[in-house]
């Protein structure tokens, strides 16, 4: 029941009623998912201002773009005709695998000397002096 509460609600996690239909009345069909569980649709048969066919991104959990990866977001931006799920980018050796963007959460990145880390920064080398207007 909660869960059915939380749908028409609660916007920022999966999708709302108003996506869903937005799907439907376009004919969306499902062309695949990613790893994270973001499912991706296009347009059967309308077509878009630009005479192209709009695609979507549902998010699975919380909406952010730096959840999707590389290769089905170039899907998204009509950069690739055929989606990943039928024909996969090639990676190279030195790729890394794709990481949503941690600022905001307890995973980012907070170095030593920031206000939310407890450790004291570095002392400084001591070749730095600071300017006095006594000096000029």
């Amino acid at each position: 029941m909660f869960g059915f509460i939380a749908k028409i609600f609660v916007w920022w996690k999966d999708a709302t009623p108003g996506t869903f239909l937005t799907l439907a009345m376009r004919g969306a069909q499902k062309v695949g998912e990613d790893e994270y569980g973001n499912r991706y649709f296009t347009e059967r048969g309308n077509t878009g201002p630009d005479g192209r066919k709009r695609r979507w991104v549902v998010y699975k959990g919380y909406a952010d773009a730096s959840r999707v990866p590389s290769d089905w977001h170039g899907w998204l931006h009509h950069t690739f005709d055929t989606p990943p799920s039928e024909a996969p980018l090639h990676r190279q050796a030195w790729e890394k695998d794709h990481h949503p963007n941690l600022t905001g959460t307890v995973y980012a990145y907070r170095p030593t000397g920031s206000l939310l880390v407890p450790e004291k920064r570095q002392a400084s080398s001591g070749d730095y002096q600071a300017w006095s207007p006594d000096e000029a």
